[in-house]
């Protein structure tokens, strides 16, 4: 069995989620997930913990997928993985209407398309085996 642990949503102080990381991290915890709504974005938690701790995987649950392009995903994730030194570990959601039409400003359509398109575009980006090029109704790239 692996134990993960996921930290909260409304931007804790640092002082305060740090030592709970780091002690999970030497007790062998798996993995440590940070969140994003409306506060602190998950990227800049998970790059600060990545360069203060050595073994517990850091993942996003989620990333939300309106927030960011793909490609800005991507190379995100990316650097992530260098800071963390390949502990890093993406996770991508929708989000839901009201923080993705109120908070981001985009309409909330085509749930399922959009996710497959985005997935689509940051596998191939992340994978650096071909140009990433795409046809899509939603993410079209040249």
């Amino acid at each position: 069995m692996r134990l993960g642990l996921a930290l909260g949503y409304g931007g804790e102080p640092v002082e305060e989620i740090l030592p709970v990381v780091q002690h999970a991290d030497r007790i062998g915890i798996d993995s440590v997930w940070s969140v994003e709504e409306y506060g602190p974005g998950v990227v800049s938690v998970l790059g600060y913990l990545a360069t203060t701790t050595e073994h517990v995987k850091l993942g996003t649950a989620i990333m939300q997928i309106p927030a960011r392009t793909p490609a800005a995903t991507a190379m995100t994730a990316m650097t992530l993985d260098i800071l963390s030194r390949g502990r890093f570990q993406l996770g991508l959601g929708l989000s839901v209407p009201w923080i993705v039409e109120g908070w981001h400003g985009l309409p909330y359509s085509q749930p399922l398309r959009r996710t497959r398109e985005y997935v689509e575009i940051v596998r191939k980006a992340i994978a650096h085996t071909e140009r990433v090029e795409r046809d899509g109704e939603i993410y079209p790239l040249p």
